[in-house]
């Protein structure tokens, strides 16, 4: 398996990293790290490749065609690594999952008690959060009627549905709800999942864990930065990928660093996760029989070392 190439420069490693989808501020700490020359401090260079609907990023990784994943969400990790996929998540993005339920003043859903009887639009590969979200909270899924859509806001606003389902950074997508918007988050409903992890293969690991303690702290010092430079950081995205809107994500920002830096990270630093809270994950999943067989070991799919490793490197903002 090819893992970590040589780039052209020589003594140059290159960092192809595979998103679990299309760029977005989301990468924020990475463009900033490579336009400030982070990674050529460290002896790499960085190619960003985007998933989408039809890219399988884990699948990428764990072929060798990438050799670092960050994906939207923790369980397609944990659902990979139970169907014998050899990855291993070394440090979480965000702190805290952004997925989000939204609905409007006039009927609003505050709660998951208030889901009960509404008609409920969320993505495909979204069900299951909502399955785990009702199962959590004690409600039937019989009382919830659910339609599959995109992460377009329209059905919500004709009253097509009475709930949407959508990430609160995609500012652009959110602002058709105005001031009529009313929020609840799949964290604050009970089912906490990390945003973001960044992962290897056990093999990366185990024959290039110098590389990959590099990648997470080149990470971690991208991050500090943006959380310091919030409207450049935006400048250099949107350099970097001129489809998306300076404006939307200069709104978005605040959220983003939100996200990624709280009282956890204040004490333990960028990318900080727990044993704890992936086990509390695997076991939720597994009540949910999510898992074809069983369910994957915490110390299977998740390594505290390379955490502990870059302990002195990753910035304690929160």
């Amino acid at each position: 398996m090819v893992s970590i190439n040589k780039a052209a420069a020589a003594d140059e490693f290159k960092v192809t990293m595979q998103l679990g989808w299309l760029a977005s501020n989301g990468i924020l700490g990475e463009v900033a790290a490579d336009k400030l020359g982070y990674y050529k401090d460290e002896g790499l260079s960085l190619e960003i490749v985007p998933g989408g609907p039809n890219i399988d990023g884990v699948a990428s990784v764990a072929s060798g065609r990438a050799n670092l994943g960050s994906i939207s969400s923790s369980p397609s990790l944990m659902l990979a690594r139970a169907a014998g996929i050899p990855i291993k998540c070394v440090a979480a993005g965000y702190q805290q999952h952004p997925f989000t339920y939204f609905s409007l003043t006039d009927n609003p859903v505050k709660t998951p008690k208030d889901l009960i009887g509404k008609k409920v639009a969320t993505q495909g590969t979204a069900r299951i959060l909502l399955r785990a979200l009702l199962a959590q909270n004690d409600i039937s899924e019989d009382d919830v009627e659910v339609l599959t859509s995109g992460s377009d806001m329209a059905v919500l606003m004709t009253g097509q549905a009475d709930v949407v389902t959508g990430w609160t950074t995609n500012v652009n997508a959110l602002s058709v709800l105005g001031d009529k918007r009313v929020d609840l988050s799949l964290w604050d409903a009970g089912i906490q999942l990390y945003a973001n992890p960044y992962y290897v293969t056990d093999e990366t690991l185990a024959e290039h864990k110098d590389k990959v303690e590099a990648m997470i702290r080149v990470s971690a010092k991208g991050w500090g930065w943006v959380h310091e430079n919030q409207e450049q950081a935006c400048e250099f995205l949107v350099e970097r990928y001129p489809n998306l809107d300076l404006e939307s994500e200069l709104k978005a920002v605040p959220l983003v660093d939100g996200y990624s830096f709280n009282a956890v990270t204040a004490k333990g630093g960028w990318g900080t996760m727990t044993r704890e809270n992936w086990q509390a994950q695997i076991d939720a999943y597994a009540a949910l029989d999510q898992f074809d067989g069983d369910p994957p070991k915490v110390d299977d799919m998740m390594t505290l070392s390379i955490l502990e490793a870059t302990a002195a490197d990753r910035p304690k903002y929160g």
